[in-house]
């Protein structure tokens, strides 16, 4: 009796392990299944596309418009130029810089050019006038300001691109001309060159002969400038 026991124990004790044995033989006949098709179902589907990268937008006055120069020598053209040199696939350069262009003006047209372009990266060259036009530093600020939350809130990065004013404007309007765009640049955590024309203000045959406007040799330098700068964003 004890025997007819334990064969019928270890008959189930079989039967048990068959159908452990099978289920494990079908997990790995799934497994086995899905390495086979999985690489197949995604080469079906191809590589994936990358993604979509916005041009990058300058708004800027005559330090950008190329002023008295030829539009080709001036430091925006040379931008694109050296992107499709250095980039695969680089971003279009838009410049959208006017002579004689102020924050206010160009504010009023940012929304268009945001809708219009969808940038990556805004570069913003601005001031220059406001000075020469008697705008405070308040109201410069204030404009660069909403340029840079409007820009932001589209998507883009930014770059603010300083400028200084000749000694005669006197220290206390440069201190905060300055100051703007430092103070700008660290409450919205934006890139920032303290000063375009470095290395060119003042510097014989690279300014025009009005003191105020580089000259076509010194576009390569007012590049070298933006790009360390500009070169991270993108």
């Amino acid at each position: 009796m004890a025997t007819l026991v334990w064969g019928a124990r270890l008959s189930m004790r079989r039967l048990r392990m068959r159908g452990k044995g099978r289920r494990f033989a079908a997990g790995w006949w799934v497994l086995l299944a899905c390495w086979v098709l999985l690489p197949a179902v995604a080469c079906a589907k191809g590589p994936a596309a990358p993604a979509a990268k916005g041009p990058v937008l300058v708004v800027g006055d005559s330090l950008s418009a190329a002023h008295n120069i030829p539009v080709q020598d001036g430091w925006v053209n040379l931008l694109g130029q050296r992107l499709k040199q250095q980039m695969k696939a680089p971003p279009a350069v838009v410049n959208a810089s006017i002579s004689g262009e102020t924050t206010s003006g160009a504010l009023t047209r940012l929304p268009g050019l945001l809708a219009r372009h969808t940038p990556s990266v805004v570069v913003i060259e601005l001031g220059g006038n406001d000075a020469l036009r008697g705008l405070t530093p308040a109201q410069l600020h204030g404009n660069l300001e909403k340029m840079i939350q409007l820009s932001r809130d589209a998507g883009a990065k930014v770059l603010l691109l300083g400028i200084d004013v000749p000694p005669n404007y006197g220290p206390a309007y440069r201190q905060r001309l300055r100051a703007s765009y430092a103070e700008l640049a660290k409450k919205y955590d934006v890139a920032l060159l303290p000063f375009l024309l470095e290395g060119v203000a003042l510097q014989p045959g690279l300014m025009q002969a009005d003191g105020l406007h580089p000259t076509a040799a010194a576009q390569p330098k007012l590049l070298d400038n933006v790009w360390p700068v500009l070169e991270p964003l993108l």
